[in-house]
């Protein structure tokens, strides 16, 4: 029924050891003295256009635009076209490919527990390090932040607050439950305001310790709950198209966001701002500003059609108005502030970056796809940077797909497949954009340029064999391990041609029964106005009981499983239907004398 191997770390144990005790600089930027702090922060769906210091006349971000006036701005960066495989990409170094995370749902944002995260590196080499907000690579051990190096841990599940993944009452930006070191408590406030107190707490801790404080905000993320003081300032703000420039791409009014979005998610933007106001101002207090270095960054485009700048789509699609982000970094008295880079950077060159900054060396035997930017953001006069191609794709489905929905991308040129619109199935044709005389993707040069396309097609097809060699066998969630126990599990994490998010959706779990023994399985319902029967099944056995009209939960006791990987299967008969439970929870139980 059961059977398989244990998973084992890439970091191992003798290199964990030797990074502890490395103090000399392994890429040439080792400040003197005491290695310097990181302050890590992404926001989730803020677009390009979403900040004042790229232009937008009726958003209000001053300690943003501050923070842009003090930083290296990276003005020609890009990540992910969707949030998982973006903050894959940005702890690992690696394409996401590579990790596992394929997607932002059903079992496909899980992060493979082998991978290396900056933390994992961090840790061993003296850091205190800590994660507040969104992590969305695995709720469950082995993958969750403090499974992953996260020392310190104030996050949210799955992808955001209000899916299925949140516990029951927990599903709105005001007052939610969040996972406090592994453990669900409830906050009072509002998210973003709950997370930066606690990375201010965090910075603040007397503790000689440098620190790693990713601060990743899940606004402004739908639902569009907005907190009510920063919405109230853009009560009679024109938010109509004519108030914004007329650049590149005009916003279709077809898609576009009604003015009342706008304003939501432009209060949760001012939110943030306030928040990384909160945070600066706690570095100046304590007198550690000039140590710490401060990024910000987004991680895809806006989700909704609105200013962005004039580039061209939105989340979720490989052109850059899907891909290409603000991006800042601030190191005082090591970085000119106001300095604008415009060589191609990515995602992935945020773990090298770091690194090297802070004078740790990559582990022996870990190979990332990013490179150090520091050459580049200190404006060194003899960097030779060379030309590089960097790749962006992503689609829905539980494996990516060669040429569907991707982009190539080189200093000047941009090489592009768009999505099919439903319910087509053939590709669309490829595009091409000269991108230095087209920022934003309207000429289509591929008829004119063939041979060019033809060459960066087969650059990315190298690619794409390369980052997807390991295959998309599903991540397993452990279950019984020492890591976690009960383990909970929801329509988060399910897989399956019926899996999803409404209520008559199917699914099922792929889990890693680390201990052999007896089991509980504790399931959440939806009530029924007619008697139904619930079963489970797992391998070869089968189990199920009868359930009166109304009921909202059962129990199945005293499962005796091996130790090994298993399909675990979930479902409600009744009235000639089958649904999933809402999720499920899994106790190991004691050892009988």
């Amino acid at each position: 029924m059961l059977g398989g191997r244990p998973r084992q770390r890439i970091l191992a144990a003798a290199t964990v050891a030797a990074l502890a005790l490395t103090r000399g600089p392994a890429l040439g930027s080792q400040p003197e003295g005491r290695r310097p702090n990181v302050v890590l922060i992404m926001t989730d769906d803020q677009g390009y256009g979403d900040v004042g210091f790229h232009g937008n006349p009726q958003i209000r971000t001053p300690n943003l635009d501050r923070l842009a006036r003090e930083s290296v701005r990276v003005a020609n960066f890009c990540v992910s076209p969707v949030c998982s495989p973006t903050r894959a990409s940005l702890l690992t170094g690696r394409y996401n490919y590579r990790t596992g995370v394929v997607d932002t749902y059903l079992g496909r944002s899980m992060m493979r527990s082998d991978e290396t995260t900056i933390a994992e590196v961090l840790g061993p080499a003296g850091y205190r390090t800590g994660i507040f907000g969104k992590w969305h690579l695995g709720d469950n051990a082995p993958m969750r932040p403090i499974d992953q190096g996260f020392q310190r841990e104030l996050v949210i599940k799955g992808g955001g607050l209000g899916q299925p993944s949140n516990p029951p009452g927990g599903e709105h930006y005001s007052n939610p439950i969040l996972e406090d070191d592994g453990r669900a408590h409830r906050f009072q406030g509002y998210c973003s305001d709950i997370y930066t107190s606690a990375a201010i707490d965090f910075v603040r801790a007397k503790d000689d310790r440098p620190f790693f404080a990713y601060l990743a905000f899940n606004c402004p993320h739908e639902p569009l709950e907005a907190p009510p003081a920063e919405l109230a300032r853009y009560a009679g703000v024109d938010l109509s198209a004519s108030a914004f420039p007329q650049l590149g791409h005009p916003v279709p009014e077809t898609f576009r966001s009604s003015n009342e979005d706008i304003a939501r998610v432009y209060a949760m933007v001012t939110n943030i701002d306030t928040n990384v106001g909160r945070l600066l101002k706690a570095l100046d207090e304590r007198g550690i500003a000039r140590d710490t270095i401060v990024i910000f960054l987004t991680d895809n485009g806006p989700a909704r059609f609105r200013f962005n700048g004039g580039l061209r789509g939105a989340k979720g699609t490989p052109y850059d108005g899907g891909i290409r982000v603000p991006f800042l970094i601030r190191w005082p008295g090591r970085l000119e502030p106001g300095r604008v880079v415009d060589r191609l950077a990515a995602h992935i060159d945020v773990f090298p970056t770091l690194l090297e900054a802070c004078g740790v060396p990559l582990p022996a035997g870990l190979e990332v796809d990013g490179k150090s930017l520091m050459p580049l953001l200190r404006g060194d006069a003899d960097v030779a940077w060379p030309e590089r191609t960097l790749f962006f794709q992503w689609h829905r489905g539980d494996a990516p797909e060669p040429g569907r929905a991707f982009c190539a991308r080189t200093q000047r040129y941009k090489l592009v497949r768009r999505e099919a619109p439903p319910p087509a199935t053939k590709l669309p044709p490829l595009e091409l954009y000269d991108l230095a005389a087209d920022r934003y993707e309207e000429h289509d040069l591929a008829a004119k340029q063939p041979e060019r396309v033809k060459q960066m097609y087969a650059d990315y097809l190298v690619w794409f064999k390369d980052v997807t060699a390991r295959g998309f066998d599903p991540v397993r969630i452990d279950v019984g391990g020492p890591l976690e126990d009960p383990t909970v599990l929801t329509r988060q994490d399910w897989r399956g041609p019926r899996a999803g998010w409404k209520p008559e959706n199917l699914g099922y779990w792929e889990i890693q029964v680390v201990r052999a023994g007896h089991y509980q399985v504790d399931f959440r319902l939806a009530p029924r106005r007619l008697p139904t029967v619930a079963h489970l099944k797992i391998g070869g056995v089968e189990r199920s009981m009868s359930l009166e009209p109304g009921a909202t939960a059962c129990k199945f006791s005293d499962l005796e499983w091996p130790a090994g990987p298993g399909r675990l299967e979930t479902w409600i008969e009744g009235n000639g239907n089958t649904v999933g439970p809402l999720d499920v929870t899994i106790h190991r139980l004691a050892e009988k004398p």
